[in-house]
């Protein structure tokens, strides 16, 4: 795997690492960091070395949006295949077998916010801001609001739209946007440790239990446990779910196969 402008990494851990590798622009999404981003995700998805999946951003900032300088000379129809591409990690990371962690420092702004929303878990430092910033330079983050209003409801995701105001991590924590927040300068060992742990559970019942979770969000009531207790039984069917039973009732680690 390569790629300019990331760092890809997978360690003996089960753990793959996508770092947004352009700290001086504050690794805002140009067209070639969307495309490998939405690349890296879909190859270290199909890589059966990786069970978690961690995104980092280099220097200070997580991601501080969009490239303004990709802005100016698109018709109407080539600013909607632009924008498009901008949001398609956000769109693939819901559609993903493996869960996905994002690893917030800093500015978490406009479509940085919305990537860092949209990934599965969110460990922020305490010096991480989120906010969907568009605003305040005559645009909006239509797109990235969308991973927000579902975290926060309808009333909070159209103040941070139409206000673009920053809020902390404490504040972000305290509306569901981020599960955990730490020292900055223990971001990096506990993300990783985190992603550790959840990496030494069953691979099959974390990625059936993420589907099953996108899979009938927008469902009515009852048609939700209809859909979780298929996916439930289809679990029970696999090697791993034995394994684990198994590995309780002889009080051992229990040996995932991933099948």
């Amino acid at each position: 795997m390569s790629y300019a402008n990331l760092i890809v990494s997978i360690d003996d851990h089960y753990v793959g690492s996508i770092t947004l590798n352009r700290p001086e622009q504050l690794n805002t999404f140009t067209t070639p960091m969307a495309t490998e981003l939405t690349r890296a995700l879909a190859e270290l998805d199909g890589d059966p070395r990786v069970r978690v999946i961690l995104i980092k951003g280099a220097g200070k900032a997580f991601c501080a949006g969009i490239d303004v300088n990709e802005l100016q000379g698109k018709t109407a129809l080539e600013y909607r295949a632009w924008i498009e591409r901008m949001e398609q990690p956000l769109v693939a990371i819901s559609q993903m077998k493996k869960p996905v962690i994002a690893q917030v420092q800093g500015a978490a702004a406009a479509n940085g916010m919305g990537l860092a929303v949209a990934a599965d878990l969110v460990i922020a430092a305490e010096n991480a801001k989120m906010g969907l910033t568009a605003i305040n330079v005559g645009l909006n983050c239509v797109g990235p609001v969308i991973p927000v209003a579902r975290v926060v409801g309808r009333k909070k995701a159209l103040e941070l739209l139409l206000f673009g105001d920053l809020v902390n991590a404490q504040e972000a924590m305290r509306l569901g946007l981020v599960n955990r927040v730490v020292a900055k300068e223990d971001l990096e060992k506990e993300a990783q440790a985190w992603a550790v742990t959840l990496a030494k559970k069953s691979p099959v019942a974390v990625q059936i239990a993420k589907k099953g979770f996108y899979g009938s969000e927008d469902m009515g009531y009852l048609n939700q446990f209809d859909y979780m207790n298929d996916a439930f039984a289809r679990l029970c069917t696999t090697q791993d779910a034995k394994e684990g039973v198994a590995a309780f009732f002889e009080k051992r680690e229990p040996n995932w196969q991933g099948c």
